[in-house]
């Protein structure tokens, strides 16, 4: 099991963790927001659940059937990640909306505050590593993962204040009506969750359309090739899947250079992308120009 995994069944033990206190305070107190973030942490959990095996058969080498490799899974289970933090945020609104035409008194939210501090503190440890992880071996369902577990944290403390400021203004002011704050928290969450999901949706659909890679990496690309007198760049094509880039171009080299010299030119372009841009594909298509000259 790699890194990847590894980190992917933490984020599983973490969740699962999690949501077990969430559901048994949100049942005692009746909070909607307590409750909303135990949906929250449900889709977490089922989106780490994904993670785990999507990275796991990512890594799975090419074979006769997938000859490009398998790491576009990672990016089917960002898109259905994404569609599951979207799912979640309109649980939420429709939780918080029941609530406020029925509003219900609440009840334990000192327990509820201590419980969504322990949330947002365990997801901020392990969204760190998960990002850091993510980052390093280049795993889009990782950092779906990871992307869950961040806007966890956001709404967890969020929550824990809003509950914070309906028992003072209960326990201290005796307003009667605080618990009209409950739902109106909850449906806030909901919308930093929906921007979250959005985003995430936007970055793990794109390579399946065989988007491009970024500007700044297509820059890397130009630098590492012009910087060689004596050849050229052009017909370029590069896509995304999963963590690993595909790049393709025609080289236009002296037509005196021997394939021997060709090869090994080649060779040391593919080197230095692979050193600069990381978990690389290059495929090279040497042209001969008769303009061009041996140095």
């Amino acid at each position: 099991m790699n890194r990847a995994a590894r980190n992917a069944r933490l984020s599983i033990l973490s969740n699962s963790v999690l949501i077990a206190m969430k559901v048994v305070v949100g049942i005692l107190s009746g909070s909607v927001s307590i409750i909303s973030e135990a949906i929250h942490s449900f889709m977490d959990l089922a989106a780490a659940v994904m993670a785990f095996f999507s990275i796991r058969i990512a890594q799975a080498p090419a074979d006769g059937d997938h000859p490009y490799g398998h790491e576009k899974v990672e990016n089917v289970s960002g898109v259905l990640e994404a569609a599951l933090i979207l799912l979640a945020a309109g649980l939420i609104i429709w939780e918080s909306v029941k609530k406020l035409i029925h509003p219900e008194a609440v009840s334990n939210l000192e327990l509820g505050i201590v419980v969504m501090l322990i949330s947002g503190i365990v997801n901020i440890i392990v969204s760190k590593r998960l990002y850091k992880v993510a980052r390093e071996e280049q795993s889009v369902a990782l950092e779906a993962d990871a992307l869950h577990l961040k806007t966890d944290v956001y709404s967890s403390l969020g929550v824990a204040l809003g509950l914070l400021v309906i028992v003072i203004l209960e326990k201290v002011f005796h307003f009667e009506w605080a618990y009209y704050l409950d739902p109106v928290v909850a449906m806030l969450i909901a919308l930093v969750i929906l921007k979250e999901g959005w985003d995430m949706l936007m970055r793990a659909f794109a390579p399946l359309l065989d988007a491009s890679i970024s500007a700044e990496e297509l820059k890397v690309i130009e630098e590492v090739v012009m910087q060689r007198a004596g050849t050229g760049l052009h017909s370029g094509r590069t896509r995304r899947a999963g963590g690993k880039k595909h790049i393709d171009f025609h080289l236009t080299l002296p037509e005196t250079m021997s394939v021997k010299e060709s090869h090994d030119l080649c060779d040391a372009i593919e080197t230095e992308l692979e050193a600069q841009l990381h978990n690389t594909s290059v495929l090279i298509h040497v042209e001969p120009d008769p303009a061009l000259q041996v140095h």
